[in-house]
């Protein structure tokens, strides 16, 4: 499984990377996944959760 934030959705609340900074932060102002760990994340409960609670629902998981 792999995680992802799609920047065309991501309006940049911040939820994410102030969430679970251990997988998310923000990339010119925008929501993204810290390198490597797009695939190692998406298992975790946390993650998944901010997928759900994402305002913008631009986390995917795959």
């Amino acid at each position: 499984m792999r995680v992802s934030v799609d920047p065309e959705m991501c309006y940049a609340s911040g939820e994410c990377a102030l969430r679970v900074p251990s997988v998310f932060t923000a990339v010119d102002g925008l929501g993204a996944v810290i390198p490597g760990r797009e695939e190692t994340a998406a298992d975790e409960p946390q993650v998944r959760d901010m997928a759900e609670r994402c305002p913008s629902q631009a986390i995917r998981i795959q």
